[in-house]
């Protein structure tokens, strides 16, 4: 499989609390894949996927499904039995994934899968897969529509009740948009996250000020990046 590198050359596989969505503070080891099929403007991890601006020698590395279960296993320890698939695109390589997942699963992990909704679980994968944080992009993402919005992806995660859905908001027009997806969806609002943009504290503490307003009247739920609160854009945090 291909990960994404640590800062000292190592997997990017390590042990925190996660930062997002609602489970935001359970301790969880992440396990960083690298390659994506979109291009989001405010991106914080280009360097899992931006081989025009970084160099893909030296920030990915191939690496075993049972490497990659014994040192989840190892960040682990005693204390922590959840697992966060990210990316880049964790689906461009759900097939190994599968694997990955069952291993875990044996050993009593907790699975869940951070994805960007514009590729098809398999139903192996599905199967193996807790808790599903999807996080369409919108139009303020710089993506085309064609390659970001795929309507009947978005059904299938919808149509699961372990699915939610999270987007980056930047503006009321953001809000909107939203607004719109979720109705054609017919998500309920609790299944919908809203998380302010930014990579330091004070933008998201201002952001989450403005933003908590626009989820009071509509309904949806705020979410934070605790990540960036504790550590700003520390890689491997």
């Amino acid at each position: 499989m291909l990960l994404s590198r640590m800062k000292d050359g190592q997997p990017e596989i390590f042990a925190t609390v996660q930062g997002e969505g609602t489970t935001a503070g359970l301790p969880s080891v992440f396990v960083r894949l690298a390659d994506c099929n979109l291009k989001c403007r405010w991106c914080d991890t280009k360097y899992t996927w931006d081989w025009t601006s970084h160099d893909r020698a030296k920030e990915t590395v191939e690496i075993a499904v049972e490497e990659i279960a014994r040192r989840v296993l190892e960040a682990a320890g005693d204390g922590v039995t959840n697992a966060v698939f990210t990316g880049g695109e964790p689906l461009l390589q759900q097939d190994e994934l599968v694997d990955l997942a069952a291993r875990l699963r044996e050993k009593g992990f907790r699975i869940e899968v951070e994805t960007n909704g514009t590729v098809l679980p398999t139903e192996a994968f599905a199967a193996c897969v807790d808790q599903w944080n999807v996080s369409p992009k919108l139009a303020s993402s710089g993506n085309a529509d064609r390659a970001r919005h795929r309507p009947s992806m978005l059904q299938w995660f919808a149509a699961r009740p372990n699915a939610l859905l999270k987007f980056v908001i930047t503006s009321d027009e953001d809000v909107t948009e939203v607004s719109e997806l979720a109705m054609a969806l017919g998500l309920p609002r609790e299944r919908v996250l809203l998380s302010p943009e930014g990579v330091d504290p004070a933008t998201l503490a201002e952001r989450s000020r403005w933003l908590a307003d626009r989820c009071r009247t509509h309904g949806y739920r705020l979410g934070t990046r605790l990540h960036v609160f504790l550590w700003g854009s520390e890689r491997g945090r």
